[in-house]
């Protein structure tokens, strides 16, 4: 395998093996300059410096050497310090730009030449812009910021040579951007306490360490710490706050934890109530003490007052008195802010996290400062609950998100594999920065791992919004991730079995397979995947999974051995786990169905799903016993928190004495006149028949009596349960060549089984295709499929537009209305709104129809928004449709457990013939996915149909 060769893009860095009078020499294959810090400078300073060399000598194999500033440079060297210090700015011949100097976390990357040595200059305007700049630089040498979490290998190069251009970086675009440390029970804390950090067993400074420098090399610059009960508080170990300080990472706290605290470690029983009606005087010291203590650390305050966990105030009925209570603890954490810090509460950054129960509390009037910071969140499952208002965009102490790709709670958790889509991290993250949420960003990481990329893109987000305003650069920013870490030829295969990964697990997460649910906790059930109908939606989704499961072995054998521990981490496990996952439930499924059918067969699969149980421990106890030779030991459980959709399958077959050795169903039918799905003219489906055995013995099989227009996938064969040949699908579909010269719309095959013969009833129906506008789509089987793409005409005006969104949705693309930073249209005058049309052409009259809108369980923008659109069947009056939920109702957790809302209206059908569909912008952030007519009494299918057009 020929040794990758590094390809970098950012700005105007390059190598070469020889050196050019415009560039300077890293390393000339032999010797690598010295790195010198300013001796005047932070403490990050000399840490960057020396991990510098640290990344140098990863990469050449020869370490630099490393020393603060003296009186003179005196030699080639790279220097490191803050762009207005005395020593920078000594050596540097660029013209710095005062808009560079003003901006906070910025950096400065250039050579200059001085007392006939040339010098590389690395100079942020703070301490942590410079810490930015040596990072970046190590990146385009090729130590990938996740080199350590994810075992990325380094780049090895024979000389390191860069050109003289400068380079000023922007200000970042959100203010405080980091992480939070959250449902650390199995995986972080375990790993750290029993492989990596033995004294003190715990997450302590040693894994903080490593944790903070991630985040330095993600460009990233707080964290809200581990918290809980399984972990010590952040301040329990006095190493964690110095190495903080060290790495000058601002610490703040959960929506849980107000005033640094970590009450369910530090709140102690004999404290009393968390009580400040009752035990007011308990409770402020509880408070104070902990703002004495974190003087002199960079730190983010949580106000307000929650209950000791993640639960509502204590000691109060009602939201009158809870609002009561709440502006009097806010009162007194501002008074002991100012009285301990020595300056005005005003100038002490505060977040008030709109949580939950909390987001009540705000909107019913509770007078908040305007230089707190209001941290909207998402619902937990990845939907922004509420953004800024235009008057509370004009607050100086602006706005934020608390968003989640990992979480413990109702309706169910995802703790174990992070399968968020990147394009549903940026439409939404996207919303908040259209609203000016720019303050601060904190994603919920849950272990930090398996959620390295996810982690990546929120944070390269909030680092610069700009790449990401352009149409598609998700995908362009996922290529770059794996392209950078395995080289573009593999780069490529891997982007595409991870878009397939996210896409499978947005329609049901691996989690959710046991279709149960938490708090309270049920029993695992069979799933809503029909195996008869729609083309048997469960073998589809089994086959779906199988295929990336082997395009992911496929690159794992070519991965060079050296990349293999990183691709594991990074693809195979999640990849592989969720596949497991999805065939432990779907087989289980099988079992269960195919054994009400008395098929013989369902002993088979009962056996394959308690196979993919097993595989999947196999396949995590080589996460943590063989990856890295057992460096992340402990890191990765097969059961988060022990749900039932974690247990081994329970399968109880009944016992039939069948009266028949053999059957078979028909695709979607549930009785008689047996009869395929209709076939239109013009479509190419296949629809199948299932024969099986249901007791040991031989049984043949045939079809009779097939027009010659009929292809079927076999037209016979034999069941024998002593070769485990228990059942056999036949596909049927039509050759419309042969059929043109046919006039039959009906014919009847017969399927004999063994000595008895069934009738098969084969229908055939037509429309009239001619002069039909592009993308109508046509009604079949009962049902017209319109993808909200695929629309027959947009219109929009006066800055609002329909917009696509690729890559996420049931059916791959979305049509959201925009502009985000709008406020909605009037309802009253909805038919002159921007819309969107479809035409569908029907052969049923009935007067019970249903039209089925589907679009993204998103909440309402802002609180003057809601989520509604306006439907107009045909020439009838527009219907409002709002797809709004509230708080856990069960609406709202169907919604988030299948990434789906719909909305469903009563259609008159009064002639077979064209019909057309309007829907009308009202409200902005509406993101339309698909739309069903049905028009018939049948259970809709799970997934998304595919589309009914020709």
């Amino acid at each position: 395998m020929k040794k990758y060769i590094l390809i970098v893009a950012l700005f105007w860095f390059c190598m070469s093996k020889g050196q050019d009078n415009a560039s300077f020499s890293i390393f000339d294959g032999t010797k690598a300059v010295a790195i010198i810090y300013d001796d005047k400078g932070t403490a990050l300073d000399s840490l960057a410096a020396h991990l510098l060399a640290e990344d140098i000598e990863r990469v050449t194999g020869t370490k630099p050497s490393v020393k603060p500033f003296s009186k003179q440079v005196g030699s080639d060297a790279i220097l490191i310090g803050n762009i207005n210090s005395a020593f920078i700015r000594s050596y540097v011949t660029d013209v710095v730009p005062q808009r560079f100097l003003n901006q906070k976390e910025s950096f400065y990357q250039g050579v200059s030449v001085k007392d006939g040595h040339k010098n590389f200059i690395i100079a942020g305007t703070d301490a942590r812009g410079t810490a930015f700049g040596v990072f970046n630089f190590s990146e385009k040498i090729g130590v990938n910021p996740w080199y350590w979490w994810a075992d990325v290998p380094v780049k090895k190069q024979s000389a390191l040579n860069i050109p003289s251009k400068p380079y000023f970086s922007n200000q970042p675009t959100v203010e405080y951007r980091g992480i939070f440390l959250n449902d650390e029970d199995w995986g972080l804390q375990p790993w750290a306490a029993k492989t990596f950090e033995k004294d003190p067993s715990d997450i302590g400074p040693k894994t903080y360490a490593k944790i903070f420098e991630l985040l330095l090399r993600l460009k990233a610059n707080a964290i809200w710490p581990a918290m809980h009960p399984s972990t010590k508080a952040f301040f329990y170990y006095p190493g964690n706050v110095e190495m903080a300080k060290l790495y000058n990472i601002v610490v703040g706290t959960s929506h849980a934890e107000p005033m640094l605290r970590n009450n369910v470690d530090e709140w102690k029983e004999g404290f009393g109530k968390f009580d400040y009606k009752s035990n007011k005087k308990r409770v402020a010291d509880y408070w104070e003490q902990r703002v004495k203590e974190a003087k002199g650390l960079e730190a983010s305050y949580t106000i307000g007052m929650r209950g000791v966990h993640d639960s509502g105030m204590e000691g109060v009925s009602g939201i009158e008195e809870a609002s009561a209570v709440l502006a009097n603890v806010i009162k007194d954490q501002r008074d002991m802010l100012q009285r301990n810090l020595g300056m005005p509460a005003a100038k002490v950054p505060q977040v008030f996290t709109v949580y939950k129960e909390v987001l009540q509390l705000y909107e019913h009037g509770i007078q908040l400062p305007e230089d707190i910071t209001l941290v909207w969140t998402d619902d937990n499952y990845g939907y922004i609950r509420q953004l800024s208002n235009a008057k509370e965009q004009l607050r100086p102490g602006g706005a934020g998100v608390y968003y989640h790709i990992s979480y413990w709670g109702r309706p169910h958790d995802y703790l174990w594999l992070c399968t968020t889509p990147p394009e549903l991290i940026a439409e939404e993250m996207l919303k908040a920065y259209h609203t000016n949420a720019n303050k601060i960003w904190i994603v919920n990481v849950g272990d930090i791992k398996p959620g390295e990329y996810d982690t990546q893109l929120f944070l390269d987000m909030a680092y610069d919004i700009t790449p990401f305003l352009k149409e598609d650069y998700v995908q362009q920013h996922t290529a770059d991730f794996y392209s950078s870490i395995f080289g573009n030829e593999l780069g490529e295969g891997i982007t595409a079995i991870k878009k397939r990964y996210y896409t499978l697990a947005y329609e049901r997460k691996p989690e959710y397979m046991g279709w149960s649910q938490t708090e309270p906790t049920t029993k695992v059930t069979t799933t809503a995947y029909n195996p008869f109908a729609f083309g048997d939606e469960v073998h589809t989704r089994i086959n779906d999974y199988t295929k990336l499961g082997a395009s992911a072995d496929s690159v794992y054998r070519i991965v060079p051995q050296e990349y293999k521990d990183a691709y594991f981490q990074l693809v195979q496990y999640p990849v592989k786990g969720a596949m497991f996952m999805n065939y432990k439930h779907l087989y289980r499924d099988l079992a269960l169905k195919y054994n009400e059918d008395e098929r013989l067969v369902a002993a088979a699969y009962k056996n394959m799903s308690l196979t993919a149980y097993d595989s999947i421990g196999k396949l995590t106890d080589e996460y943590n016993r063989v990856l890295a030779n057992g460096k992340w030991n402990h890191m990765m459980s097969l059961a988060p928190r022990d749900l039932p959709v974690f247990n081994k399958p329970e399968i109880t077959l009944a016992n039939y004495d069948a009266k028949e050795v053999a059957g078979f169903k028909i695709e979607g039918c549930n009785g008689t006149p047996r009869a395929l799905p209709t076939f239109y003219a013009g479509f190419n489906d296949t629809y199948f028949i299932d024969v099986f055995l249901k007791k040991e013995g031989i049984v043949k099989w045939k079809l009779h009596d097939l027009p010659k227009w009929i292809l079927v996938s076999k037209k016979e064969g034999t069941l024998n349960s002593a070769t485990n040949f228990l059942q056999e699908r036949i596909e049927f579909k039509i050759d419309w060549k042969k059929y043109a010269n046919s006039k039959s719309e009906s014919e009847i095959s017969v399927l004999k089984l063994g000595k008895k013969a069934y009738p098969v009833k084969i229908n055939i129906a037509r429309y009239p295709t001619e002069n039909q506008p592009e993308n109508s789509v046509y009604e079949k089987n009962g049902f017209a499929v319109a993808y909200a793409k695929n629309y027959i005409q947009k219109q929009g005006g006066n800055g609002f537009k329909w917009f696509k969104i690729n890559n996420l949705g049931y059916s791959g693309e979305l049509m959201q209305a925009t502009p985000l930073n709008a406020l909605p249209l009037d309802t009253l005058n909805v038919k002159t709104h921007p819309k969107l049309s479809y035409v569908f052409i029907t052969e049923t009259v009935t007067s019970t129809a249903e039209l089925i809108v589907a679009v993204l369980p998103t909440h309402p923008l802002t609180n003057k928004h809601k989520v509604k659109i306006g439907v107009q069947w045909d020439d009838n009056p527009v219907q409002i449709v709002n797809f709004q939920t509230f708080d856990r109702s069960e609406t709202w957790k169907q919604n988030v457990l299948s990434n789906l809302a719909t909305a469903s209206l009563a259609v008159n059908l009064t002639k077979k013939d064209n019909h057309t569909l309007t829907i009308y912008m009202i409200d902005q952030g509406v993101c339309l996915d698909f739309i069903y007519l049905k028009t018939k009494d049948v259970a809709l299918p799970y997934t998304v149909l595919p589309e009914t057009k020709q």
